[in-house]
């Protein structure tokens, strides 16, 4: 489908609260749509003024608005720090978040609310074909300038969340601070505008199957007005095309790896105790690294020292973006058995990388992860996961054929998740929306 309507490019509204190319997760993803829909439609970006320094050293980015915060809400976020965030630091992996996203919905409605002011007018006078809110991807936030969207088409999206934790790990909820889910509930109910956000949006994008389903459900949404698209993508310098056939070289050293905050959803600990239950003829062959850092680090250390482990596992604790494409390419094989994962991006640098992924069936990786990339274990236990994560180790070590055919498929599913494609899909579902909306006109 063309760029253009007629003679001319979409002219998009798009408003990324967290948009950030200085930080990971939510902020850089949101940041990585604006910046490849910028090459392909006349974007105007509305982020918070967080963000304004990091914008401040890419030139190249002209039509950014910057929304600034009151003083009350700049002490308001620093009382929510201490509160939520243990110790007090914003750098601390010690995170309760289901109450640090409650406490903080005021700051975000402040943001909706002057965009909605900033804005409003421009949209009941059609200055912009469409307008997409992406960012915060929480399903239970609501965006107000859809009030002014009544001829314009308004997409939401890609939304991700709401995800339980599977009903045998009841340890690891406690440990997530879960009884606290009841604010999210609660939220749903309470805020404002949130219902009107989803019943009014003329296109809903969501990250999961599950959360799609969700939303289905809470607001009996048609199937044409609910999709699925994933919100993770990749830079082209992560794929690896180069066929790897050293794996088959007798008794050369199987790397195994894990990347992620060491907090206790994200199962490390179940990675660990994996490898102590490999037969011998495979221990003997594997190293594992395990890249991250958080709460969890202590102990998982000293699981492995009583577990005799110590010598074949390795702590990076954090290891920046640049350098940790290395240990991806050095490594063969993935693991990671996170119970409660929305998007896992990691999963998707690991499959560019040619690594066959062994993932948990339950959430956005198992998604990611197919028959011919890996393999997706249920989470009936953690014994369950400890016992067949062990199992797929010692199959792929074995079978170096496998390994080949899984990791080629491997590489090939992780170009489906280029940053570029992602743009050319949301563009086409621009197009799609807009034409709609011009014969709906007629």
């Amino acid at each position: 489908m063309p760029e253009v309507i007629g003679d001319k490019r979409l002219k998009v509204l798009l408003v990324i609260e967290q948009c950030n190319p200085d930080i990971v997760s939510v902020p850089l993803v949101g940041y990585q749509f604006y910046r490849e829909l910028d090459k392909v439609a006349d974007i105007t970006l509305v982020t918070h003024s967080r963000n304004q320094a990091a914008f401040s050293l890419r030139k190249q980015h002209k039509n950014v608005v910057f929304i600034h915060e009151s003083k009350f809400n700049i002490r308001y976020y620093k009382t929510i720090v201490q509160l939520a965030l243990k110790d007090g630091k914003t750098t601390s992996n010690g995170v309760n978040w289901p109450l640090y996203h409650a406490l903080g919905y005021p700051i975000y409605a402040e943001f909706s609310q002057k965009v909605y002011q900033r804005f409003r007018q421009d949209v009941l006078n059609n200055q912009y074909d469409i307008v997409h809110g992406i960012t915060p991807m929480m399903p239970r936030y609501p965006f107000k300038i859809v009030e002014a969207c009544r001829t314009t088409p308004f997409l939401l999206g890609p939304v991700n969340g709401g995800i339980p934790f599977p009903k045998n790990f009841v340890d690891k909820a406690r440990q997530e601070k879960n009884y606290l889910n009841f604010l999210r509930v609660l939220g749903r109910n309470l805020i404002p505008g949130y219902v009107r956000t989803y019943k009014q949006a003329s296109r809903i994008l969501t990250g999961s199957t599950y959360t799609m389903s969700l939303l289905q459900k809470m607001f009996n949404l048609p199937q044409d007005k609910i999709g699925l698209f994933y919100e993770n993508g990749l830079e082209n310098y992560w794929i690896n095309p180069v066929e790897r056939k050293d794996f088959q070289e007798n008794n050369r050293t199987i790397n195994l790896l894990f990347v992620g905050r060491l907090v206790p959803y994200k199962c490390a600990d179940i990675v660990v105790k994996s490898v102590h239950q490999l037969k011998n003829s495979v221990k003997n062959r594997v190293k594992l690294t395990i890249i991250g850092s958080g709460p969890e680090q202590l102990h998982l250390q000293h699981l492995a020292q009583s577990l005799g482990l110590s010598p074949m596992i390795n702590f990076t604790g954090f290891v920046s973006q640049p350098e940790i494409v290395r240990y991806y390419r050095e490594a063969d094989i993935f693991c990671f058995p996170s119970i409660r994962e929305f998007g896992g991006a990691v999963v998707l640098e690991a499959m560019a990388s040619g690594l066959p992924c062994i993932v948990t069936d339950y959430g956005g990786i198992g998604e990611y992860v197919t028959d011919q990339t890996g393999f997706k274990i249920a989470p009936e236990s953690a014994e369950y996961l400890i016992h067949e994560m062990k199992t797929k180790i010692e199959l792929l070590v074995e079978n170096p054929n496998l390994w080949q055919q899984m990791s080629s498929h491997s590489i090939e599913r992780a170009k489906e998740f280029l940053w570029e494609k992602k743009a050319r899909g949301i563009l086409n579902i621009y197009q799609e929306l807009v034409l709609q909306n011009l014969e709906n006109a007629i």
